[in-house]
């Protein structure tokens, strides 16, 4: 139900994409809007153009809690942590913390479908849009947002009753939530962002609240695969619906990879319903997101046709294995998105080719040990840069050396470890940026460093 925001005091903290995005919403619907953040004037001089046919008061450059003398709620943008100090006080205070996915969540007028994992989101998000799109008839329309593209809350005049939302939702949203989608898929949960949210237990925490508010009659889409999904199965409140590489148990829906298909069990059958050969994508990794997406469309009544015309031609998402370019017999790949040691040993195990793999950006506190070891079976040349390197050299040097030989370089930056890697690349191999590190310690977010290493790539002689 769509709240009256006539002459509500609302603050929101961040003035990134998802705080923009809400401040023009709010602003719209007559609410008292005030847009805080740590940045001054100078830095975000696009941001308040942006907004400056609006009644926005900005307070920029500190966050004092003055500002919290007057307010009915307070929005946290993702990137701003619940236990800074003046949403702590808002909460001493008794005023409510929120976010643009809350709102969203409260006000959309169609079935929402909500997607989150420690990997993998964005390409399960992504192709279930496209599965969408293939069944919806006009005038419906699939919007895709949430975590990835643009924020939909201030979409929500345009969204029908009869359209489909498909929303990608960080554990960064889903911590302050108390409304979930109809249909809600956990794809894995494994170590990450434990810089933000301190301990494993309180990341799983947050991941999970997805299906906490879910009703009897939702949906929720597990992996069989993956423990930390898994164990989320006691917390099922509606209808359960799987997927996974082996076969579920008879009576469990979901889908299954067997014999280079792909199949849908449900209701005592199995059917097949996509060719393995039909799937551009490489790597386990991502066949098991073609698998989720599947079992999350049929779990919302697509046909099988929809669901492989949204897998044919899908070549990836930007930043995530990434075909970048061929040169001199050597193929570059781009994997920023690899943020977290566990995605990096994803992307390793994608390739049977010889590896030059760049290692590095900065640590979020996760361990590197399984990926070192797995370096040291894999891995031709290892090529080390960003604030991240000693952790992981130490890493590297803590494994018993494996079958194959490798060789490691230190670079202190992302453009050398580039050249480094044209210079030690022989023909029939990979040059593989999967970082393992986030990009901060040298660009703004993994978008910006995939684009800066496509570019130096492409400017290899």
């Amino acid at each position: 139900m769509m709240r009256i925001w006539t002459d509500q005091r609302v603050l929101i903290i961040g003035a990134a994409r998802q705080g923009l995005a809400l401040a023009r919403y709010l602003a719209k619907q007559g609410a008292a809007v005030t847009l805080n953040d740590q940045r001054n004037a100078e830095q975000l001089a696009a941001a308040v153009e942006s907004l400056k046919e609006l009644s926005v008061h900005w307070v920029l450059g500190s966050h004092p809690l003055e500002l919290l003398e007057k307010t009915d709620l307070v929005c946290l943008s993702g990137g701003v942590p619940p236990d800074m100090p003046l949403a702590v006080e808002a909460a001493r205070r008794g005023i409510p913390l929120s976010n643009d996915s809350q709102l969203f969540l409260e006000a959309v007028p169609c079935p929402v479908i909500g997607i989150t994992g420690s990997a993998g989101k964005t390409t399960t998000t992504t192709l279930v849009g496209r599965m969408a799109e293939a069944y919806l008839k006009a005038p419906n329309r699939a919007w895709v947002g949430g975590n990835i593209g643009t924020p939909l809350i201030d979409q929500l005049d345009a969204i029908k009753p009869a359209d489909l939302v498909i929303l990608e939702l960080s554990s960064f949203q889903l911590e302050l939530m108390t409304i979930a989608p109809q249909v809600a898929a956990v794809l894995n949960i494994t170590p990450n962002h434990l810089d933000r949210h301190g301990t494993l237990e309180a990341y799983a925490a947050a991941k999970a609240r997805i299906l906490e508010y879910q009703g009897p009659n939702s949906v929720s889409v597990l992996n069989r695969d993956d423990a930390g999904s898994w164990s989320l199965a006691g917390k099922i409140r509606g209808r359960l619906v799987t997927f996974g590489l082996a076969r579920p148990a008879p009576g469990t829906p979901g889908t299954f990879f067997e014999n280079g298909e792909l199949f849908w069990q449900f209701e005592g059958t199995a059917q097949p319903f996509l060719s393995q050969s039909s799937i551009l994508l490489r790597g386990e990794h991502n066949l098991a997101s073609v698998l989720a997406a599947a079992a999350i469309a049929f779990a919302v009544g697509f046909s099988p046709e929809a669901v492989a015309d949204g897998v044919h031609g899908f070549a990836g998402v930007p930043h995530r294995l990434q075909h970048v370019r061929e040169l001199r017999g050597v193929n570059y790949y781009n994997d920023s998105i690899a943020t977290a040691p566990e995605r990096t040993c994803a992307a390793i195990r994608s390739f049977d080719e010889p590896i030059v793999l760049l290692l590095g950006g900065r640590d979020k506190n996760l361990p590197w040990d399984e990926l070192a070891a797995l370096v040291h079976e894999r891995v031709d040349h290892v090529i080390v840069f960003g604030e991240a390197s000693t952790k992981i050299l130490l890493a590297l040097g803590s494994v018993k050396p494996g079958r194959r030989p490798y060789t490691v370089q230190h670079c202190g930056d992302l453009e050398t470890a580039v050249k480094s890697a044209a210079e030690v690349a022989e023909p029939g191999s990979v040059v593989l940026l999967s970082p393992g590190g986030t990009s901060y310690d040298q660009f703004k977010d993994f978008e910006e460093r995939g684009e800066a290493y496509q570019l130096w790539v492409n400017r290899l002689p």
